[in-house]
C-alpha cells in the first residue's frame, strides 16, 4: 500500500520538471529585483507547497500579500517559470510569524494525501475573499444568501440547499462564504461538477473506484457546483446519485449550485432531479439598479483598501454603468474595471460621455435577437422539444412557453404580428395579440411569470 501511494504522488509532479530549489531561486530574486527591494519584501517569502503548475509561497501579512502582489508578482512568476517551465501560477497564504515553521510544518503533511486530494486543493480551493461579508445583499439574492446563513447555523436542516440562477450573479460566491464559514468545524468538499467528472473519469481509468467513493462520500459538507453539467452523462449520473444517498444517510449536509431549477435540468435522471427538489430551492435573480449600484460601490471601497488609492467616480457615472449593464455581476465588475483603469492611465474624474466612449463597445453592442432564437432559448428554458412547443396541442406546459416565446419575439425583434404567427407554425396573427396580452397581464400578476420573463431575457442578452 506504501509503494502504490508513493508512485501516485511521483507521477502528480512531472519526472521531467525539477523540483524547485528555494535557495536558488532566492538568489536569482536578489540578482533581479536589487537588494534593497530583496530585503525589504522578496527575502521574506517562504516556500511551503510546490505543484507541478503551481506554487504556495508564505508571506508574514496581508498587507505584504498585497503589496507584493500589485507590485511584483509578474516578475516573481517569470522568474520561477526560468527554474521550473510548467509553472503558471502563485498562491499565497498569510502565515504569522511566529507561527511560520510550525504552518510549514503542516503544509508538508500534504506530501502524504493521496493523487485525488492533490488534484482537489490544486483546481477547488476555497476563496477566503468569496465570504458572506463581502456578498452585497439585495432583494434578487436576499432569500438565497439567508438560507445559505441558515445552513452554516443548523447543518442538515435544509438538505440539500439547492441555489440555482443565471450565469455571473453570485451562485458560486455564497457556494464558497458557505464552504468558508463551516470549514475550521467540519470536513467540507467544494468541487465543481465538471472537476467531479474528472476524477470519476480518472478513477475509471486507472481501476481505482474504490478510493474515489471513499474520498467523495466521507465529506460532512459536500458542496457541488454548476450541477448542470451532469447533463447526457449517464455513468457519471449513477455515480452522483449513490454519492449523493450515502452522503445524506450519513447525516452529510450537500449544497448544489445550477443555472436552472432541479425539475428543469436536461438530460438528467428523474431520479436524481427528484431528490434536488426534495430539499430546499432558492433561486437568484438578475439584480436591480439599486443592487448594481451597492456592488459597484462596494468594489470600489475594495479596491480603495486593497490598493491604498483614492478612486473617484461620481454617483452619476455610477448610475450610469449600473443602468447600462443589463446581463450579470461578473460583467458589472468588468465594466466597472476598465472605467477605473481608464481613470488611473488619464489621470481624472470621468464624466458620462468618458463612459459612453471608454465602454461603447461593450453596452452598444447589437445583440442580435431573432424568433429563432427566441424560440430556442424558451423551449430549452422549459426542458420542452422544440417541435413540441410549436405544435397544434393545446396543453398548459406546452401553450405557456409558446405564448412567452411569442410575447418575446413581438417585444425582442421588429417582426410583424403576422410574420412572428408564421414562424409559429403558421398561426394566425390573432394567436399572437392573444399570447401578447396574456403575459402581459400574467406578468403584472404573477410573480413566477415575472421572474421567467427576466431570466429568458437575460439568456438571449448574453448569447
Amino acid at each position: 500500500m506504501e509503494k502504490n501511494t508513493t508512485k501516485k504522488i511521483n507521477t502528480f509532479v512531472s519526472e521531467e520538471e525539477k523540483t524547485l530549489d528555494w535557495a536558488e531561486v532566492q538568489i536569482a530574486f536578489k540578482k533581479t529585483f536589487g537588494a534593497e527591494v530583496y530585503n525589504s519584501w522578496l527575502q521574506k517569502i517562504s516556500l511551503m507547497k510546490e505543484y507541478n503548475d503551481f506554487l504556495i509561497l508564505g508571506v508574514p501579512t496581508r498587507f505584504f500579500r498585497d503589496w507584493i502582489v500589485s507590485r511584483y508578482l509578474d516578475k516573481i512568476l517569470e522568474q520561477v517559470k526560468s527554474f521550473k517551465l510548467s509553472l503558471n501560477r502563485i498562491e499565497f497564504k498569510i502565515i504569522e510569524e511566529n507561527k511560520q515553521n510550525q504552518e510549514i510544518a503542516k503544509i508538508e503533511e500534504l506530501n502524504k494525501v493521496t493523487e485525488i486530494k492533490d488534484s482537489i486543493l490544486n483546481y477547488n480551493r476555497l476563496n477566503p475573499k468569496l465570504n458572506f461579508e463581502s456578498f452585497v445583499k439585495g432583494k434578487s439574492n436576499d432569500i438565497a444568501l439567508s438560507y445559505s446563513k441558515k445552513v452554516c447555523e443548523h447543518l442538515s436542516r435544509y438538505n440539500p440547499l439547492y441555489i440555482c440562477g443565471g450565469v455571473g450573479l453570485g451562485k458560486t460566491h455564497l457556494l464558497n462564504a458557505i464552504g468558508v464559514d463551516l470549514e475550521s468545524d467540519n470536513n467540507v468538499m467544494f468541487i465543481s461538477a465538471e472537476r467531479f467528472m474528472y476524477h470519476f473519469i480518472k478513477s475509471i481509468k486507472k481501476n481505482d473506484m474504490v478510493n474515489f467513493k471513499d474520498f467523495f462520500r466521507k465529506s460532512s459538507v459536500f458542496i457541488i457546483d454548476d450541477i448542470q453539467f451532469l447533463s447526457g452523462k449517464e455513468s457519471l449520473q449513477e455515480e452522483f446519485f449513490h454519492t449523493f444517498n450515502s452522503l445524506m444517510e450519513k447525516g452529510s449536509q450537500i449544497i448544489i449550485s445550477s443555472d436552472r431549477s432541479p425539475m428543469k435540468l436536461d438530460r438528467v435522471q428523474d431520479r436524481i432531479k427528484s431528490r434536488l427538489a426534495g430539499g430546499l430551492v432558492v433561486d437568484i435573480e438578475i439584480p436591480d439598479l439599486e443592487l448594481k449600484v451597492k456592488i459597484i460601490k462596494k468594489k470600489i471601497e475594495e479596491i480603495q483598501n486593497q490598493f491604498k488609492e483614492n478612486i473617484s467616480i461620481d454617483d452619476e457615472v455610477i448610475n450610469y454603468i449600473a443602468s447600462e449593464s443589463k446581463t450579470s455581476i461578473r460583467e458589472l465588475i468588468g465594466v466597472l474595471n476598465r472605467v477605473i483603469a481608464f481613470s488611473r492611465v488619464h489621470n481624472k474624474n470621468l464624466t458620462i460621455n468618458d463612459c459612453k466612449n471608454i465602454l461603447k463597445d461593450v453596452f452598444n453592442q447589437i445583440r442580435v435577437i431573432t424568433v429563432d432564437k427566441i424560440q430556442n432559448v424558451v423551449s430549452n428554458y422549459f426542458n420542452i422539444a422544440l417541435s413540441e412547443m410549436l405544435s397544434q396541442r393545446r396543453s398548459r406546459p406546452l401553450a405557456r412557453p409558446r405564448q412567452i416565446a411569442m410575447y418575446l419575439s413581438k417585444k425582442m425583434t421588429s417582426r410583424s404580428l403576422p410574420e412572428i404567427g408564421r414562424r409559429f407554425a403558421n398561426r394566425d396573427h390573432t394567436t399572437v395579440i392573444h399570447a401578447v396580452k396574456t403575459i402581459t397581464r400574467l406578468s403584472e400578476q404573477d410573480d413566477e411569470m415575472k421572474k421567467n420573463i427576466s431570466q429568458i431575457k437575460g439568456l438571449l442578452l448574453e448569447q
